[in-house]
């Protein structure tokens, strides 16, 4: 009996140290928004986060951060899988695109532009 007892204690700690090992998948986003034209950093800027789905469709949740004066900003914890990255700013052009998280950090670099010209038949 004595050696059941052990072997059932040593079952539960390997149990207990697997889960103990085991970490959910997040990630720590750290972005830098610049300017297209020159590199300097864009103050400001609001960055947007949703999630998106296996079909591609983005979820209702969002995440939002500032830029501070040096253009960075940056958020931990977000689960791995499909982003949606939005960056809005004045005088620039929307920017958007998804990115896959799967890996404890990651580093994204934004280049904002300057809008198009716009044409018009009117004068």
């Amino acid at each position: 009996m004595n050696h059941l007892k052990k072997v059932a204690a040593f079952l539960v700690l390997a149990v207990l140290a697997g889960a103990a090992g085991q970490k959910s998948a997040s990630s720590t986003l750290q972005f830098l928004v610049v300017r297209d034209s020159n590199g300097k950093p864009v103050r400001n800027a609001e960055i947007v986060l949703h999630p998106v789905d296996k079909h591609g469709k983005q979820k209702d949740e969002s995440h939002e951060l500032k830029t501070h004066e040096d253009g960075k900003a940056g958020i931990a914890g977000i689960p791995y899988g499909k982003m949606r990255v939005q960056v809005i700013a004045p005088g620039f052009k929307t920017y958007g695109e998804d990115f896959d998280i799967n890996q404890p950090v990651h580093e994204i670099t934004i280049k904002l532009q300057k809008p198009s010209d716009q044409y018009s038949i009117y004068k």
